[in-house]
């Protein structure tokens, strides 16, 4: 017998940095839902906002600073309905803590969410290769994470953040498709594999896109995924909640 939907937790995703990543993060939300039929899914509003100002270009280059607009967009969604956050930017993540203060909802923290997993699944692991925007590299948002866990953080050289990493970002921004730059991003990878990194992380949602865990020698990490699955699990749990509580009111007859 199949279980009633229940209530669930409505996710708002903030969105819009970039689109293609947006598009990507609710693809691999759909996935990792174990739903056989439209209304065992989530309830999802997503506001894809592609104005907010560069998040690299606010840290490094005295840009526009996005934090008033992820907080409009946060407020907004919760506005809307929902009751927990994702935003699918890691970037973005360093300008958290005043978008939490502003806003009354749960936010699903992407970096310390993949820290927690690479621990737990990879509990060897004492070396990763970071592939992300340089203004997350500068933020240190992954390095302060995972060094709790013990785990050091391998950042790309000058040259190859520049002309590999950064490149291959803009590139899929820009509309390039994955394969355009995936020869890029593999050189980049293996540069920090050569360097000691046990796995690498996939530290910008747009460098999934290019580059996936056949492409390399070692374990590929997907914030996004992770947090597709982590925001599955908080939704799932509560649905879950509401049916047990539901039988034990009203707990079915049997004949």
């Amino acid at each position: 017998m199949r279980r009633p939907a229940g209530r669930r937790r409505v996710v708002g995703i903030l969105g819009g940095m970039g689109p293609a990543a947006t598009a990507d993060f609710y693809l691999k939300l759909v996935q990792a839902t174990p739903a056989t039929i439209d209304q065992e899914h989530l309830q999802v509003l997503i506001w894809s906002d592609p104005t907010i100002p560069d998040r690299t270009e606010a840290l490094l280059a005295q840009g526009a600073d996005p934090t008033p607009a992820l907080i409009a967009g946060a407020k907004l969604l919760q506005e809307a309905g929902a009751e927990m956050l994702a935003i699918p930017c890691n970037t973005a993540h360093a300008f958290l803590a005043k978008v939490e203060v502003e806003v009354d909802l749960p936010i699903v923290h992407m970096i310390e969410e993949t820290a927690n997993r690479i621990h737990l699944l990879q509990p060897t692991i004492q070396r990763v290769g970071l592939l992300s925007t340089t203004g997350t590299q500068k933020a240190g948002l992954y390095q302060a994470s995972l060094a709790k866990k013990g785990i050091q953080v391998l950042s790309p050289g000058p040259q190859s953040q520049a002309n590999l990493v950064m490149a291959s970002i803009r590139g899929i921004k820009g509309g390039q498709s994955g394969l355009a730059v995936k020869s890029q991003l593999v050189r980049a990878a293996q540069e920090l594999m050569d360097a000691g990194a046990q796995a690498i992380i996939g530290g910008c949602t747009e460098v999934p896109v290019g580059l996936a865990a056949a492409d390399i020698a070692v374990p590929f990490v997907d914030p996004a995924r992770i947090l597709a699955e982590s925001v599955v699990q908080r939704g799932l749990a509560l649905r879950d909640a509401a049916y047990s509580m539901q039988y034990a009111a009203s707990p079915p007859k049997h004949r």
